[in-house]
């Protein structure tokens, strides 16, 4: 459950795509798992500029209430509208429709800084 082709993070948000263009983050499907079911999820507006790191909202869930991270700097382009309505898509397709932004990264090298599959795989047997 850990696909070749994304990029991650520490804090278990996955980013697809190389930075040429706007990037697309989630969450894993590891912190979706341990969040159990999700019930609300709060995303920032498009347009917010974001700092690698800073909170870009929130995902509540039957358990608790968890931070998302901007995996990498730049400015919010568009928003998974279809969570409003679904959050529990991010349960079901945490790396296809269950996405929560898509960013235009200010340095499009930050992406290759994220961690490789096998690294996030690492991560998530220590």
């Amino acid at each position: 459950m850990i696909p070749e082709d994304l990029r991650y993070t520490a804090e278990h948000e996955w980013v697809a795509g190389d930075g040429s263009g706007p990037v697309r983050v989630g969450i894993t499907h590891f912190a979706q798992d341990a969040l159990g079911d999700i019930v609300f999820v709060q995303l920032p507006d498009e347009g917010t500029e974001v700092a690698a790191g800073d909170s870009l909202g929130e995902i509540e869930s039957t358990k608790s209430v968890s931070e998302i991270y901007a995996p990498i700097a730049g400015t919010i382009v568009s928003k998974n509208a279809s969570l409003t309505d679904e959050p529990e898509l991010i349960n079901a397709e945490p790396y296809a429709a269950g996405w929560l932004v898509e960013i235009a990264p200010a340095d499009s090298g930050s992406i290759a800084q994220l961690l490789d599959a096998d690294a996030y795989k690492a991560l998530t047997e220590s």
